[in-house]
């Protein structure tokens, strides 16, 4: 009883009705507690929740976060969920929300929040977002394909637009002559500060092992490092006819911009000294070259099994039998490298290797061929690709595959030759989490009609039709089908039939040696002396119905990429591989309408060098890049 009076009197007091007012409280307490018994507390009723302050409109540039915030009381505990455009967010349930990195195709959507307790819910006035198309650094291109589900679209470009795109106003600027081959696509850091000065900086590596970084708006070289130790060379092209007359950095190379004092690249290269081979991973100062990291690390590597250049129940990783055709990928701190043999001179197995981006440590290796042989990732220089959850996608070439299945109709030795894999990464760990396969899949291995010629491309989340959201992955290679797998069940296999998502037979009918990209709900593809095509997506599926190019494509065909700015000024870039070779621009949302190629321009004015297979063009801040085999011309409006 005294406490109660205690506790009220002081309510009382903070409230400045007087010391004389408690008293008289104290002693009404203490009569009606004469009788040695009290009453019990009722509990107080639940409140239904209000906002004392409601979301606030943001305004914010392409490519930064925007975050909305709500306060309010109520019957504790409180629980939110915040809606974009009234559909719930996904795992947005705190008091605030920060977006991902915004596009302009986002400026205009509406944001609130529903704020629940056990009384009731209450839903907060929207917020509208707005997103300027003016960014505030410019934009990156660190990794194949723009990132990491290897779109290939940049949706930040508000310089070229489909309406000057043509040879009145846009052309070759510059060549940037370099050293040798570039079979990788170039990368590019906006601003860069390099000895007190902002450089727009492009990045190129050469099969002569050298790595270059040019101010991409004047031409002048910034910095350029050999990554040969010394007294090596470059390989030799050992005996096969993909990659000639040397081999040295031939993979797409990844940044992190956060990374060391400055940023890094890193990149992997192969050399010699007499009859040794090395494969060396290498971290770079952006700003300099200067190697970092205590670099370069040697890439070994053993596996259990008993496949191709096996020893003692341990597949050995050879360095002269490989080379890292495939780009990086930079996912969750670990660099992942994938490798190819030189065609397919034996022994040779499937390889992915990991190593930390914050020592060079090496942290996971798989063999997806651990028992047989063959199985290489070659992706036409595709990268390795990831979704969300950080999962790994990627195709493997014609190898080892048991028809015999184990009791989770897994091959029951573990190799996976030409098939369509997902990778789980996790606690560091990789593994085979599923896959999909032909039911005709030895076949097609033993006559190269592989999957391995293509690269894995990961859709974004879209809707089947049914009020459901499908998440998917989508590839082709030389069998001339296109595959679409459910990356939750991506199929397995069948001795009867294609337990895939969607199959499109023949749609590609002379092959694809390259990769896909994506835009505003299409998918584009290229086979070989084919057109490229444009595959609408409906309801979750691909058209069966493509529209295409009037032209056609020689090997390997257009690698397209995709310029945009949000769903706007949508183009479709590829490089033909011809001597001299062109760059071709379509509109996005009609492929018979070509904008613009480099053979328009009277006087070879645009003519920038010969062709090289499994190029991509990149795009960033108004400038389109295409690798040559000694150069990478830069395009853009004209002066």
């Amino acid at each position: 009883m005294f406490t109660q009076a205690f506790l009220l009197s002081n309510r009382v007091i903070r409230s400045g009705l007087g010391l004389a007012f408690v008293v008289m409280i104290i002693v009404m307490l203490a009569l009606s507690g004469c009788s040695g018994s009290s009453s019990p507390t009722e509990p107080s009723s639940p409140t239904t929740p209000s906002i004392t302050v409601q979301p606030a409109a943001q305004a914010v540039n392409v490519g930064q976060t925007a975050t909305f915030s709500v306060s309010a009381t109520g019957t504790a505990p409180l629980s939110y969920q915040w809606q974009k455009n009234q559909a719930n967010i996904s795992g947005a349930t705190l008091a605030s929300y920060m977006t991902p990195a915004l596009t302009i195709a986002d400026n205009g959507e509406s944001f609130r929040v529903l704020v629940i307790d056990s009384a009731g819910s209450i839903t907060s006035n929207p917020a509208t977002l707005s997103v300027s198309a003016v960014m505030a650094v410019g934009t990156d291109v660190t990794t194949y394909h723009n990132d990491l589900a290897r779109t290939g679209q940049n949706l930040t470009e508000t310089t070229l637009t489909t309406a000057n795109v043509n040879s009145q106003t846009f052309g070759l600027l510059r060549n940037l002559l370099v050293d040798g081959k570039v079979d990788s696509e170039p990368l590019y850091l906006s601003q860069l500060s390099i000895s007190g000065s902002s450089h727009n900086t492009i990045f190129i590596t050469t099969e002569n092992d050298s790595v270059y970084a040019f101010d991409s708006d004047t031409g002048a070289q910034l910095w350029k490092v050999s990554v040969l130790a010394s007294g090596e060379t470059t390989s030799d092209a050992r005996n096969c006819g993909q990659v000639t007359p040397q081999i040295g950095v031939t993979s797409t190379p990844v940044i992190d911009r956060a990374a060391g004092p400055h940023g890094i690249i890193y990149v992997v290269a192969m050399s010699r000294n007499g009859s040794a081979y090395f494969q060396r991973l290498h971290a770079l100062d952006v700003t300099t070259g200067a190697e970092l990291l205590g670099g370069p690390i040697t890439i070994q590597a053993t596996y259990p099994g008993t496949g191709a250049n096996s020893s003692g129940g341990q597949v050995v990783f050879a360095p002269q039998q490989y080379e890292e055709r495939a780009a990086l990928l930079l996912l969750n701190g670990v660099i992942y490298t994938g490798w190819t043999s030189h065609c397919d001179i034996s022994p040779y197995t499937g390889w992915i290797i990991g190593y930390s981006e914050s020592n060079l440590s090496q942290t996971n290796v798989l063999n997806v061929t651990p028992n047989g042989s063959q199985g290489a990732i070659w992706q036409g220089g595709g990268g390795l690709a990831a979704d969300a959850p950080g999962n790994i996608y990627f195709q493997v070439g014609n190898g080892s595959f048991e028809t015999t299945l184990d009791a989770n109709s897994f091959p029951n030795k573990q190799d996976y030759g030409n098939a369509f894999v997902r990778v789980s990464t996790g606690g560091n760990a990789l593994q085979v989490a599923d896959y999909f396969t032909m039911s005709n899949t030895v076949s097609e291995s033993n006559g190269d009609q592989d999957l391995g010629s293509g690269g894995a491309m990961v859709l974004p989340d879209l809707p089947n039709g049914s009020g459901g959201t499908v998440h998917l992955a989508v590839g082709a290679g030389k069998d001339g089908n296109i595959y679409v797998v459910d990356r939750t069940n991506l199929g397995k296999f069948s001795a009867s039939s294609n337990n895939i998502y969607q199959e499109l037979a023949g749609a590609l009918p002379n092959g694809v040696w390259g990769v896909p990209a994506y835009f505003n709900g299409t998918v584009y593809f290229c086979d070989v002396n084919g057109t490229l095509k444009s595959f609408a997506i409906n309801n979750g599926k691909l058209s069966a119905t493509p529209a295409h190019t009037v032209a056609s494509f020689t090997y390997p065909g257009l690698l397209p990429s995709v310029s945009a700015n949000g769903i706007a000024n949508g183009i479709v870039w590829g490089i033909e591989n011809t001597s001299p070779a062109v760059l071709h621009a379509f509109l996005a949302s009609d492929l018979t309408h070509e904008l613009y190629n480099s053979n328009q321009a009277a006087n070879s004015r645009d003519h920038f060098g010969t062709g090289n297979k499994f190029v991509t063009p990149m795009i960033a801040d108004g400038k389109v890049f295409a690798a040559t085999t000694n150069s990478v011309a830069v395009f853009g409006l004209l002066p």
